[in-house]
């Protein structure tokens, strides 16, 4: 709890708390090791794909029943896809919660003080804008998987839009889905991909309402978190040799722990969104585990992580922001250099993270601890952390995922009986 103002606070517990975060933070890193054998891990795969599958073809499903929403009310259709959007956030949620469990370790600069909180049960809460660019350094698959737990945590799961490569679009089910949730597929070729991105740029900053009276000269617009990966692949020997050769030709500094990010893409959707975004969200993601200089795609597969039940030993991410106004957008030299400085600072982030096993923490004092979270929690708060696995609220949450097609199967029985009465 915060202390009571001009309440002292007394200095043993104090400095026990830090000995115990000392402690902590010089434990060498939790190398992840296979959890189950090849009987129990067929059974996890039979079990966890049956979950996904079954509720990616009902999410599917209700998205179909409401695809007409688009020739009646557009407005109606993207909140109705929003809801679409939400479930698919809780079924990847439940899936991590039931086959994965991670623990998430989360912390800032003091550009996002008062912006991460702990829940009265010990669930991270976040408090960002409701339209923000997002972006972050790609390490695995799963990046987005954790990213959008993230905005789970923010009520955003259904306001989430990924640029991914064109490839995901052609998965049975899940591709079709991803059409519907608004995502935009590119195809890295600049040329093709560009009146593509600009015709959903348009539909993320078309206005919602036109408020009246004394806010009536303000707009009004959807939430959208806008999720960038700039490397534009994810970090493995590969990757990493291909940017160091272009980095090395170029003569840009080379980086340790990340992929030299690309600028074209990033600074196109800024300018498109220029007046409706006022911030660009930067996270840092570390995955506790391989040892300093490997790649975690060695260790984190969706096989490994679900199939094997080797998840990471903990998620780490470092958050920041910028103002869209501070950034310059009117010449992309002058933004590729802003950009690559970004990484460059990022790069001695994950540096610090491999040398300590922690982000650093500019939110010291300002995360409240309630007396139902556990003194690990409350220990990693008073140092600026805020410490959380990934979980639903509640498992009542997965009942929406089933409610449009259960109430139209309710509506049909019903209908079917009264026919029949005739």
């Amino acid at each position: 709890m915060a202390p009571v103002e001009g309440q002292q606070v007394e200095p043993p517990a104090v400095k026990m708390d830090a000995d115990l975060l000392k402690k902590l933070s010089s434990q060498p890193p939790t190398e992840p090791r296979l959890k189950h054998g090849i009987p129990m891990q067929v059974l996890r795969a039979l079990m966890l794909g049956t979950w996904l599958n079954c509720c990616c073809i009902v999410v599917f499903a209700t998205q179909l029943v409401g695809a007409p929403l688009y020739f009646i009310n557009k407005h109606l259709y993207y909140s109705y896809m929003a809801y679409t959007k939400e479930c698919f956030g809780l079924v990847i949620t439940a899936l991590t919660q039931l086959g994965a469990p991670t623990l998430f370790r989360v912390s800032g600069d003091a550009s996002i003080r008062g912006q991460l909180h702990l829940t009265k049960d010990g669930l991270l809460e976040t408090r960002f804008p409701d339209r923000l660019v997002l972006i972050a350094n790609h390490q695995v698959y799963t990046d987005w998987i954790y990213l959008w737990w993230q905005a789970y945590t923010n009520r955003m799961h259904g306001r989430l839009f990924i640029i991914l490569k064109e490839s995901l679009k052609y998965i049975p089910v899940l591709g079709q889905g991803m059409m519907f949730y608004g995502f935009i597929f590119m195809a890295r070729k600049w040329l093709s991909d560009k009146p593509r991105l600009q015709h959903r740029l348009e539909k993320l900053k078309t206005l919602k309402t036109q408020q009246t009276g004394s806010d009536s000269s303000k707009a009004q617009y959807d939430p959208m978190w806008l999720m960038i990966f700039p490397e534009g692949t994810n970090l493995s020997i590969n990757t990493k040799r291909r940017s160091d050769e272009y980095g090395v030709k170029q003569s840009f500094p080379p980086l340790r722990h990340a992929i030299l990010p690309r600028s074209t893409g990033l600074f196109f959707c800024l300018q498109q969104l220029r007046g409706t975004v006022d911030w660009v969200y930067d996270c840092t993601i570390a995955y506790e585990g391989p040892p300093k200089g490997s790649y975690p795609d060695k260790y984190f597969t969706l096989r490994s992580t679900y199939g094997q039940g080797r998840p990471p030993t903990s998620v780490n991410m470092h958050w920041r922001r910028f103002a869209v106004s501070d950034i310059p957008l009117d010449d992309q030299k002058e933004f590729d250099e802003w950009l690559r400085d970004r990484w460059t600072e990022k790069d001695e982030l994950l540096n610090q993270y491999f040398e300590t096993g922690r982000f650093p923490s500019a939110l010291a004092g300002t995360i409240e601890a309630t007396d139902q979270c556990s003194d690990e929690q409350r220990v990693a708060a008073s140092a600026g952390f805020v410490e959380s696995n990934v979980r639903l609220h509640h498992w009542s949450e997965l009942i929406s995922i089933f409610m449009v097609l259960g109430s139209l199967a309710f509506l049909c029985r019903i209908l079917g009986s009264m026919w029949s009465k005739q």
